[in-house]
């Protein structure tokens, strides 16, 4: 009798450890055929015009899936790797190489589901059976204490009753061997295309980033150890991971994590150790709080469906969002003349990452202060950043914009004061901005408060020629767009007041452009 055979459908989950599909798979002593396809519909570009996936997440998908293979080949299997619309190769795949049953993670936001109904629907014409799993959170839908529609829509109340009333599964170990492919899969591996046939460039390494990011399940799994055991920083996590300079201020997953090479499951398994071998504390603890951040954003993009791609945002907050393309250009590239907001959309725009603390207030500088639609800063950031997180992105755009769950009125970060705390000394805007560098200290923060005379004469610095000019006044903005914020929601305005968040060249026309939907 001959042998069933399962494809396994790798997005992303592109690792060995923690899948249940491969588990599975192997439980049923199959013949195992894993596949990724690179969808073209990943390389296009967003609806305002950024690269969808654009060179720094290129350069680490690859690595990614390369490493994949390797990991697969040492097991005794590898990859199929091919390029095309996954709904159409998977059911030629299954037509060509009589495939019974097709496994994969499911996804939850529109895009992504979109693709997996009309693969389930190509797959039952031609009798192919289908397994989808949900392999991405700490926990299971069934060992939740609700269900999707009952989703709280505040994280404390999800947190609480998550903590109270569901236990985090368990990670699956890494096989120790595979089956090998079918021989008559031996021609038809295909090949890892290159950057250049995906539409992208390679980056070039600024060696002033964090971390030289490597993409791949072998690469996060170092990665956990070198800060978990080698290094022995996760004691000290919660009171350093508001840090901007340095690999080890906070765990720095999150790359691994958004494709899946590194799985949640994993690392509270080695929490857990760590509180057993090492220590438990307040540290301990924060990495889950965060890893629960982060499945609550995807357990909300669950519940709510396209609302988080709109711009009135979960929400239904419908504000006059302004698109000077003009003005996004200075935020994106770092030339607003607010060197904290500078110097952290730099590092974004030559590594692909920026720290939890520059991402909460660059996005609030975008549509607290300049008022610009939070689906531009959305989608460059999904664009740029290596650890995109289509739930995490979006979920944390729309709660810093105001439309999102969990949205507690107009509220928006004192940058110069966060400046001020988490970079006391400058040395973080130094790295950043050499224009800057001779001025000392704090000074830094708010180059307009020094005079015209001692910028010149002292620091050799002009503002709007060495270094630009603010391109708004903070305060002034700040009460501006509230008011705007406060019209919408129909109400009287009240004063502004500083609040704090959770958290992800041609002038052209302002008129309103079609949402992106995924």
């Amino acid at each position: 009798m001959p042998l069933t055979r399962i494809l396994l459908w790798y997005r992303r989950d592109l690792r060995l450890h923690d899948h249940k599909p491969l588990i599975t798979a192997l439980q049923q002593q199959a013949e195992i055929i894993p596949l990724y396809c690179f969808d073209s519909r990943e390389f296009t570009q967003t609806a305002f015009g950024f690269p969808k996936t654009g060179n720094f997440r290129g350069q680490f998908l690859l690595e990614s899936v390369a490493n994949l293979r390797r990991s697969l080949q040492q097991k005794g299997s590898n990859l199929l790797i091919y390029s095309g619309k996954p709904e159409v190769i998977i059911s030629q795949l299954c037509r060509q190489f009589q495939i019974d049953t097709v496994y994969w993670h499911r996804e939850v936001t529109a895009e992504e589901t979109h693709i997996e109904k009309r693969l389930q629907k190509n797959l039952s014409q031609q009798n192919v059976s289908v397994g989808t799993f949900w392999g991405t959170t700490l926990h299971e839908p069934e060992e939740m204490p609700f269900g999707i529609p009952q989703v709280p829509e505040v994280f404390t109340q999800f947190r609480k009753t998550v903590e109270k009333y569901a236990n985090i599964v368990q990670a699956l170990p890494t096989p120790q061997e595979l089956p090998p492919l079918p021989s008559e899969l031996a021609m038809a591996l295909g090949e890892l295309p290159t950057l250049k046939q995906l539409g992208l460039s390679t980056p070039e390494s600024d060696r002033r980033g964090v971390l030289a990011f490597q993409g791949g399940e072998t690469a996060a799994l170092e990665r956990l150890q070198d800060y978990f055991w080698r290094g022995n920083h996760l004691k000290s996590y919660k009171q350093t991971r508001n840090g901007l300079l340095g690999g080890d201020y906070s765990s720095k997953f999150s790359p691994w994590l958004a494709l899946g090479c590194l799985s949640a499951r994993q690392i509270a398994a080695q929490v857990s150790r760590y509180e057993t071998e090492r220590v438990a504390n307040d540290s301990t603890y924060w990495l889950i709080f965060e890893l629960l951040w982060r499945d609550y954003f995807r357990w909300i993009s669950a519940k709510h469906g396209i609302k988080i791609f709109q711009p009135k945002g979960l929400q239904g907050v419908k504000i006059p969002w302004k698109q000077d393309r003009e003005a996004f250009e200075l935020w994106r590239t770092g030339q607003t003349g607010i060197p904290f907001v500078d110097a952290n959309m730099r590092e974004l725009l030559q590594t692909g990452f920026m720290s939890n603390r520059g991402r909460q207030n660059v996005g609030s500088f975008l549509t607290k202060n300049l008022g610009l639609d939070w689906r531009m800063g959305a989608e460059w950031f999904e664009s740029q950043l290596i650890d995109y997180d289509v739930c995490s992105n979006w979920g944390n755009w729309n709660y810093t914009a105001g439309v999102g769950n969990d949205a507690r009125g107009f509220r928006y970060f004192n940058i110069p004061k966060q400046a001020k705390d988490y970079d006391p000394q400058g040395e973080y805007v130094r790295h950043w901005l050499p224009e800057l560098k001779s001025i000392p200290g704090e000074q830094i923060h708010q180059p307009w408060r020094i005079s015209v005379r001692e910028l010149g004469d002292r620091h050799d610095i002009t503002l709007g020629e060495t270094y630009p000019k603010p391109m708004v006044d903070l305060q002034q903005s700040v009460q501006e767009n509230e008011r705007i914020y406060q019209k919408a929601l129909g109400i009287q305005p009240n004063s502004s007041r500083q609040s704090k968040g959770k958290n992800s060249k041609t002038k052209r026309s302002s008129r309103p452009q079609k949402p992106h939907r995924r």
